[in-house]
């Protein structure tokens, strides 16, 4: 029998601090089910002392998403992890990890701590987390920078505190494979009864070694992997979630370990994830980019025709790529495309699956065929749509040859509207400055990236824009047929994140 490798994601925390993504909780709770669905270990729902906010998505998650464990990240004060678990309590598994920096440089110049101070943090906030529950995470942040003899002490004071899982992580990306290992196994020389913990790490990828890392720790006893899904996550971001499941999978062979997670669910988060982060995923990342299967060389598509292991080291529906088109159209009723957007993971209801149903008819008299990627896109834009901001109630632009393009909008916010028209040098600008108008939005754009959700000339245009203003930047994404109508939703929703952010 394999050695079990347990998956702790942390996308919904560690990957919402990317410059840039600001999930609403519907969003949050939309991934916390797809993940669920992926057979994840852990959840990381979030920090939820971090904002009211993010305090309400961890709760509403802990209430509805059933299967992993529900964690809930802390320091080690004393307010920290009550709310931690007041935001986690109701789940049948919840775990609160609590954390404090051990390398010098941190406790010097962030926490202005002595090593005897983070010591006698460590064992109080352990022991007030035990008091709620009996699954305790603890974190010795930027660990791979600590003095190893002091490490070892920081993690003796946990496990001797009662923490049940110990996190060795290598927070900034610093660290090389064989160092990692070398210090995992001296961790379980000099830690008593660390090897009755389950060891976890947690790596970034500021130099391309999170996943490396990550395998070397595992070969050297560590047990839970922390990883996000398309990597994402602070600076480089995080040990890739599908990369880390597809090499222990793949090379089982060599690896000899195995992780409870359902690889076919693996495409799909991947696509959730970029759809509501607006994090595109590079067309050569490994396992789900667009390019991982495909095949432009003559001799290599001679071969795969044949055989395609002679190309593919493993199967495209072995995580879930198998292009299967939903026959959908124009004569499809609600009831259908309610059961159709369900199949995908997708549960609309009210206003939302009125104007996603209604969007769908309309893409439906454009389109030969309605795909899953064209459904997953609608359902993701409904997640999108924050209710209490505003909305583009109509819209209308004109360009030609000579001729100065101009726009004209309508927003709709609570019941009350506003207007504005403008020109630009294109259809597109001119329909963002009259947005810029009603709103009285007064940042910048940083970026424009257009994409298509499917193949042929009849596909959705994918929109993702990129906004600033006073510092902060918000990604807003839409998908229409039309792209200047999705160009135009887009900029609106980065608007509404930025204005939802200010309040």
């Amino acid at each position: 029998m394999k050695d079990r490798v347990f998956i702790f994601d942390t996308t919904l925390r560690d990957g919402e601090q990317s410059p840039g993504i600001s999930l609403n909780r519907r969003e949050k709770q939309e991934i916390a089910e797809q993940l669920a669905r992926l057979n994840v270990d852990v959840i990381e729902a979030g920090f939820p002392v971090a904002s009211p906010e993010d305090f309400e998505a961890v709760k509403a998650i802990a209430e509805t998403v059933r299967g992993p464990v529900i964690c809930a990240l802390s320091r080690t004060d004393d307010n920290d992890i009550d709310r931690a678990w007041e935001a986690v309590r109701t789940n049948p598994r919840p775990r609160i990890h609590t954390f404090i920096s051990t390398s010098p440089i941190h406790m010097a110049a962030q926490l202005k701590l002595e090593p005897a101070q983070v010591l006698e943090k460590t064992a109080r906030a352990v022991r007030r987390a035990k008091q709620y529950t009996s699954d305790v995470e603890f974190s010795a942040m930027d660990a791979t920078r600590s003095d190893p003899d002091f490490l070892a002490r920081v993690l003796q004071t946990a496990v001797d505190c009662g923490a049940a899982v110990i996190n060795i992580p290598d927070t900034v990306g610093y660290i090389l494979p064989h160092e990692y290992a070398e210090l995992i196994a001296r961790m379980f020389a000099n830690v008593k009864g660390l090897d009755k913990t389950v060891v976890s790490v947690h790596c970034h990828d500021d130099l391309g070694l999170a996943v490396a890392n990550s395998l070397a720790a595992v070969r050297a006893g560590a047990r839970q992997v922390e990883c996000a899904v398309n990597g994402i996550g602070e600076r480089a971001g995080n040990a890739s979630l599908e990369e880390m499941v597809m090499i222990l999978d793949t090379r089982s062979d060599q690896m000899g370990f195995e992780t409870g997670v359902n690889t076919q669910e693996i495409a799909r988060a991947s696509r959730l994830i970029s759809r509501l982060t607006g994090y595109d995923v590079s067309p050569n990342k490994a396992i789900v980019g667009a390019n991982a299967f495909a095949h432009e060389s003559g001799i290599h598509q001679d071969g795969v025709l044949k055989n395609p292991s002679t190309y593919e080291i493993m199967k495209p529906d072995r995580i879930g790529r198998g292009e299967s088109n939903i026959v959908l159209g124009k004569h499809s009723g609600r009831h259908a495309f309610r059961n159709a957007l369900e199949e995908l993971g997708h549960f609309l209801t009210g206003e939302g699956l009125d104007r996603a149903f209604a969007r769908f008819k309309d893409l439906a008299d454009i389109k030969k065929k309605i795909t899953d990627l064209d459904l997953e896109a609608l359902a993701a834009d409904e997640m999108a749509v924050m209710p209490d901001q505003y909305l583009l109630d109509y819209h209308q632009s004109s360009s030609g040859a000579g001729a100065i393009p101009i726009a004209a909008v309508r927003l709709s916010r609570q019941g009350k509207f506003s207007e504005a028209t403008a020109t630009g040098d294109g259809q597109v600008d001119a329909l963002c400055t009259a947005i810029r108008k009603a709103t009285h939005f007064d940042g910048i754009m940083i970026s424009y990236k257009v994409g298509a959700i499917s193949g042929g000339v009849d596909a959705q245009g994918e929109v993702s824009i990129v906004l600033e203003q006073d510092g902060k930047r918000k990604t807003g994404r839409a998908a229409r047929p039309d792209i200047v109508e999705a160009s135009a939703r887009a900029y609106l929703n980065a608007i509404n994140r930025l204005e939802k952010d200010r309040k």
